[in-house]
């Protein structure tokens, strides 16, 4: 059986997995430059359970991508377990990619071949890594017994339902005993009783082998199955939702929680109204801020109609061009990446 991971020293709990510092990442599509990333800020810590979720366009896909080692930032600065993907070599980064990090897709055909059974499927990364034949038998049973799926073990794709099959996915991304796994909408297909099961085994095997857990998500309801969701907009973080437990004692007895988001505010001091604020009080281009006692209060300016300016990533219509976009961003944020496009 797999073994609970040692829990981690007082010292050592809120050291971050990720870190992330005015992430930037430029996709150049003909004569255009489309900014997917700007200037995101993220930190994860170890052994943490958590969630990214935004619309679509928002940048989430992207972030997810160069987390996995799957794209490069144009500029900022990514660590991941210590390591600068933004400065790794492509042989590191294959590295990298094989060792560290696992990945689950929303869609079964981006996790497992079809005509083989679920632990062959869970055996061929530790086959392709030259894993000894013992050893790779070993660690798949116990990944499918994790799971909950070891009964059918010997079964194909297409003798397993939607969750079984999102279960062997798990398995598969657990194969090389990675730091980190990814999961891209990973209940997207699935009923709501079998994406509670899903979320369940991600935190047991999060208690059990000390995993990092990232995922990724349009659908804001993932609050209620992790502690921490952070929301992206425009390409960088905006908001963080936190899960408390509810202060009534009736409501804990129940398991019921409570939900505070936060706003959040970057190294620059610069925050994200939502846009119901603006829409509710006619918040366009300017604002006033007032300080009072308990803080600050953000006023529109009486009369002023000019329209708020439309986000790059959101909008329908293709961005203006922006004559060496890429340099100036290089510049403000302190160093160059490789193009990544």
């Amino acid at each position: 059986m797999i073994q609970t991971a040692e829990p981690a020293p007082d010292n050592m709990t809120d050291e971050p997995l990720i870190l992330c510092e005015g992430l930037v990442k430029i996709y150049k599509l003909e004569d255009v430059e489309l900014l997917a990333l700007q200037g995101l800020d993220l930190v994860v810590r170890r052994g943490e359970v958590m969630a990214i979720v935004g619309q679509s366009g928002s940048g989430k896909s992207t972030l997810m991508n160069i987390l996995g080692g799957l794209d490069r930032p144009t500029a900022g600065r990514v660590l991941v377990g210590g390591r600068d993907l933004l400065q790794l070599s492509e042989r590191k980064l294959n590295a990298y990619r094989r060792h560290h990090v696992g990945f689950v897709w929303q869609q079964t055909a981006r996790n497992l071949i079809p005509y083989l059974n679920a632990q062959q499927n869970v055996e061929l990364p530790m086959l392709m890594a030259g894993t000894r034949r013992r050893e790779r038998r070993a660690w798949s049973n116990e990944l499918l017994e994790a799971v909950g799926i070891a009964h059918r073990k010997d079964h194909k794709l297409d003798e397993l339902s939607g969750g079984e099959q999102q279960r062997v996915a798990i398995a598969v991304a657990l194969a090389n005993k990675p730091d980190l796994l990814l999961a891209d909408e990973p209940t997207g297909e699935l009923d709501t009783v079998t994406a509670r099961t899903i979320f369940d085994i991600f935190h047991r095997l999060n208690q059990q082998l000390g995993l990092t857990v990232v995922i990724v998500s349009h659908d804001a309801q993932i609050a209620t199955h992790v502690a921490r969701v952070v929301a992206i907009r425009d390409g960088k973080t905006s908001s963080e939702t936190l899960r408390q437990p509810a202060e009534s004692t009736e409501a804990i007895e129940d398991g019921e929680h409570q939900f505070v988001e936060y706003t959040v505010l970057d190294p620059a001091g610069r925050l994200q109204v939502p846009e119901e604020y603006r829409d509710r009080y006619g918040m366009a281009g300017r604002v006033t801020l007032e300080a009072t006692e308990d803080g600050i209060v953000i006023r529109p300016v009486e009369g002023d109609d000019r329209p708020a300016p439309r986000s790059l990533v959101e909008s329908d219509e293709p961005p203006p061009e922006r004559a060496n976009l890429r340099s100036r961003l290089s510049r403000r944020f302190g160093r160059k990446g490789g193009d990544g496009a």
